[in-house]
């Protein structure tokens, strides 16, 4: 705590040093319509959310820019969409629905989004919470081996495991699931897959999940709708059982009094600005995406979290344009895809695939003799009686890269499929199945499917665009810290972890290290 606290009055300081070069222009600004505030942080997910909790608690006034609605769990249990009866809730402005079987639906800002790019399909969330609303809520902790085959030795996983990893589980309180409810018909997907793996001699286990198991158990003896049980995980979980962002970081955030979080604002561009700030233009929509206002902000410190697609194309943008000119070639570049697979196991009984949510069992076949990954088995709405749909995690290289697109301001996504290294990642998910098939006398219902990717990464990446606490190289006081951060993978696990560790571990630096008068580090 001494540290924030040193930290908070180097920040004064350093603001009432620099007023005589920068408060007659923001004022002027400010007559403009410019709304100008100490820190700025665009998205809120799981860097984002971070990022808003430590400065609200370092005593630094900080707006949070959100491109979707809030989505506050109610008690009637109707907050979100359901795969039986969707509607514009479960799809960021779009006429269809985006995921398993594509019906017609009312435009509006709901809370999955996708990005078709060339080679792959991305999925990200949109919503106060961003990507925790419609995540299976894992929190898994890498090994360290695996980790180093995708970081830079210059972060210590001692300090991670030691320090962030455990400061974020104390926020989203993640835990295994409980015996009495693996034991109940809505899990017995997860419990196949575990016995399976017994058979096969492959490790398994259960997984930390980020949800509260006695809003399970409620659900279960029927006193709240049926969310997690039935499996309803993309659209988000109406029982409330899911820890998302909103309920935890955000909520902590905005308990300061200093942090205050603005949804509906779709951030366009961001630019440099007079004596070392920045400047940020959004548009004000409504949930039917029609722009009310266009508003304008100017701060000192920016921290960029929309994400790996969101992030990646406002750098691109701003490159191009030339209201970042310093920023390198790196940008849009060194993105992957989390090795994400999903398959089809088909057995001889019942699996009831389609419920028991979210995600709460991997086999880990880390000494797989071609490459190493995990397999966890997922809700499905669409998958039949006796069919396994797990997902399985691999260390993609980041090998993918956006530019960006001049004719429709946005980015473009290309993702090599066919790459040496994807064909590696599909030979040993065949291995493990074929262990699995072999021992338990299953079959493949279909072939691996890595056409979409719910776990994006990279585009803005430490050690090219960034250094490794998300600073951007060339700039003072522009952060990164999000999943653009990260190069294509987080090592055979669910990303939402290692994120907001690491973002806890870039606002420990920024909070805490006292900067030399140029406010540059490396």
């Amino acid at each position: 705590m001494s540290g924030v606290i040193k930290r908070r009055q180097f920040i004064r300081a350093t603001l009432a040093a620099t007023a005589s070069i920068g408060v007659s222009k923001i004022a002027s600004a400010t007559y403009r319509g410019e709304e100008c505030v100490e820190a700025l942080v665009i998205g809120s997910g799981f860097g984002g959310a971070v990022a808003a909790l430590r400065l609200g608690e370092a005593g630094i006034k900080t707006i949070v820019l959100e491109r979707g609605r809030r989505w506050p769990i109610t008690n009637a249990g109707n907050t979100f969409s359901t795969y039986q009866n969707p509607d514009g809730r479960s799809t960021w402005l779009s006429p269809t629905t985006v995921i398993f079987n594509q019906v017609p639906i009312d435009i509006y800002t709901g809370v999955l989004d996708v990005k078709v790019g060339d080679g792959i399909i991305a999925y990200r969330g949109a919503g106060v919470g961003g990507g925790s609303l419609v995540y299976n809520a894992v929190s898994y902790q890498p090994t360290k081996e695996l980790f180093y085959q995708v970081f830079p030795r210059s972060i210590k996983y001692e300090e991670l495991d030691k320090v962030y990893y455990p400061r974020v589980r104390s926020v989203l309180k993640p835990s295994p699931i409980p015996d009495d409810i693996l034991k109940t018909d809505y899990y017995l997907a997860s419990r196949i897959l575990l016995e399976q793996a017994a058979k096969a001699g492959l490790k398994a286990r259960k997984l930390d999940v980020a949800v509260d198991w006695d809003i399970v158990r409620q659900e279960i003896a029927g006193k709240k709708v049926p969310s997690a049980i039935a499996g309803q995980v993309y659209y988000g979980l109406n029982s409330g059982a899911k820890n998302s962002l909103d309920r935890n970081y955000l909520s902590r955030a905005e308990a300061t009094k200093k942090v205050e979080i603005r949804p509906l604002h779709v951030v366009n561009t961001i630019e440099e600005y007079h004596a070392g700030r920045y400047r940020v233009t959004c548009n004000q929509i409504d949930e039917r995406g029609v722009v009310l206002a266009k508003k304008f902000f100017i701060c000192r410190y920016l921290f960029l979290a929309a994400g790996s697609i969101g992030t990646t194309e406002l750098l691109l943008r701003a490159k191009h344009n030339g209201t970042l000119g310093r920023l390198n070639n790196q940008v849009g570049k060194l993105w992957g895809t989390n090795g994400d697979a999903v398959s089809a196991i088909v057995t001889s009984g019942q699996t009831n695939a389609t419920l028991g949510g979210p995600a709460s069992v991997v086999i880990e076949d880390l000494d797989n003799p071609i490459a190493p990954l995990v397999i966890e088995q997922l809700p499905f709405p669409i998958v039949p009686q006796g069919v396994l749909a797990p997902i399985s995690l691999a260390i993609a290289k980041p090998e993918g890269y956006l530019t960006y697109n001049t004719s429709t301001q946005s980015a473009n996504l290309f993702w090599p499929k066919d790459s040496a290294n994807n064909q590696k990642i599909t030979q040993a998910n065949q291995y493990t199945y074929q262990r699995l098939n072999q021992a338990n006398g299953t079959t493949f219902g279909a072939p691996l499917d890595f056409s979409a990717t719910a776990h994006p990464l990279g585009g803005a990446t430490m050690g090219a665009v960034c250094n490794t606490y998300g600073k951007v190289h060339g700039y003072s006081n522009l952060f990164v810290v999000d999943g653009s951060l990260i190069p294509g993978s987080t090592a055979c696990t669910n990303p939402s972890l290692t994120i907001a560790a690491l973002a806890e571990r870039c606002m420990d630096r920024f909070l805490n290290k006292k900067l030399p008068e140029s406010m540059e580090w490396e």
